[in-house]
């Protein structure tokens, strides 16, 4: 018997969901992950790429996120099954909600880790100690197994907070706040790179296409790059297409969603490289361009004491808003099956995440390996991040392209225009999925 649909409430406003879908999308990853790959591997012709995969793979699979969601107006799980079985399919397409789930308690476990060092910084950069060096710096931050696991605390409680307060008034009223908040900070950086920095060189690096750098292995970071930007495959944006209103469009808010976190990940760039270049700084420093590099710069800058602070602050609203959405399936699912109440099932599930972060966090100091590396960070990035999301993503886009009955389909998106309806259906069932498929099966290579 199929379970009677117990609403949690919904977006209020065609903009509130937009706000959320890119507070989702828009990441750690984002703001320095896609600056750092545009500027090593080709330049403008990544960008191009990288914009024909959120086109051709990103979009389509948002907007089969997106219908299930609505459709349903379920968690992952019941989406996927009720989906299923209104198709004539098996209840068993659950188990892609199931691994959506998985895949984010995961993610959310060490991304808490991560975003605490953000928080940490904030202060850090805001009354700098001039005896270490910025890398000393923060070798001292990550050697310390209860400063890690303070700051992770901090992160995994405001994450709690806002989703245990509900989809109207916790997520709904915070990604108003939080993402005009990013946006402001961000161009903020962008102007005073453009005074301050080497803007023109920064340009440059971001922009100047290089051809000669682009290769197979080029397309395929662009491709996970797209994919991964967008909050693919782990049930994110189809927990929060559930709470979409059902006047509104999915094809042009998804689109929407697009190009807003595109945008953002490209003003990241021109906030970020006119300083690393104004102080001969090494761009493709990976994640040690934010922790050491950055704060390197911050500590010698004019104004650096409060310019470095505003720049955590953006990269911690960053990690926020993303968590927040990692962490609202698996609630969804827990208050809508009546096991626990809305508040319980966020104390639940974040503590699940905040004990698995532990590990994560004594990996940078007590379980270190010889190398000085973290071998438990690594290993939950391989199953979640590699693995599990991207087979989330290609089994989305088979399930809508191949199973689920296309009447169905037709009642959840407009067609207005036909053309670009079967190009989407064509997207969905051929190059979306075999597109995910050769990224899934590289990366296990």
């Amino acid at each position: 018997m199929q379970k009677i649909l117990k609403s949690q409430g919904t977006w209020i406003g065609k903009w509130t969901f937009v706000l959320a879908a890119t507070g989702s999308a828009v990441g750690l990853g984002n703001i320095w992950g896609f600056p750092y790959k545009a500027g090593t591997e080709g330049g403008a012709a990544f960008v191009l790429i990288y914009l024909l995969c959120i086109v051709v793979i990103g979009v389509p699979i948002m907007i089969s996120e997106i219908l299930i969601g609505r459709r349903s107006g379920n968690s992952p799980i019941n989406a996927m099954k009720r989906s299923a079985i209104d198709s004539g399919n098996s209840s068993m397409w659950q188990l892609v909600g199931w691994t959506g789930i998985f895949a984010g308690v995961l993610i959310l476990s060490f991304y808490s880790v991560i975003a605490g060092i953000c928080i940490n910084y904030i202060f850090i950069s805001a009354f700098p100690n001039e005896l270490i060096s910025s890398s000393e710096q923060f070798g001292a931050v990550i050697s310390s197994p209860s400063n890690l696991l303070f700051w992770h605390t901090v992160f995994m409680l405001l994450t709690m907070l806002i989703v245990s307060a509900g989809v109207k008034d916790g997520i709904g009223r915070m990604v108003k706040i939080l993402m005009p908040m990013l946006g402001f900070l961000l161009i903020f950086m962008v102007i005073y790179a453009m005074i301050n920095g080497a803007f023109v060189e920064a340009l440059a690096f971001l922009f100047a296409p290089d051809f000669s750098n682009i290769g197979t292995d080029t397309f395929l970071s662009a491709m996970g790059q797209a994919f991964f930007s967008l909050s693919l495959g782990m049930g994110s944006i189809m927990a929060y297409g559930a709470y979409m209103p059902k006047e509104q469009e999915i094809v042009s808010t998804s689109f929407s969603v697009g190009s807003l976190d595109t945008l953002i990940a490209i003003l990241a760039g021109l906030a970020i490289f006119p300083i690393i270049f104004a102080f001969n700084l090494e761009p493709g420093s990976g994640p040690g361009l934010v922790f050491v590099s950055l704060l390197s710069a911050f500590n010698q800058m004019e104004f650096g004491q409060l310019i470095g602070p505003l720049f955590f602050i953006l990269l911690s609203i960053a990690a926020l808003s993303s968590s927040i959405s990692i962490l609202e399936p698996g609630v969804a699912y827990l208050a809508e099956e009546g096991f626990l109440s809305r508040k319980k099932s966020a104390v639940f599930i974040s503590l699940l995440c905040w004990i698995i972060g532990i590990g994560t966090a004594l990996g940078f100091n007590i379980f270190a390996d010889n190398n000085g590396d973290n071998p438990f960070l690594s290993n939950m990035e391989l199953i979640s991040v590699q693995i599990l999301q991207p087979f989330g993503g290609m089994m989305i886009a088979i399930f809508v392209g191949w199973f689920m009955d296309e009447a169905l389909i037709k009642n959840e998106i407009t067609n207005k225009y036909p053309i670009f309806y079967k190009l989407w259906r064509f997207f969905i069932k051929f190059i979306a999925p075999l597109s995910v498929a050769f990224i899934f099966i590289s990366q296990l290579i």
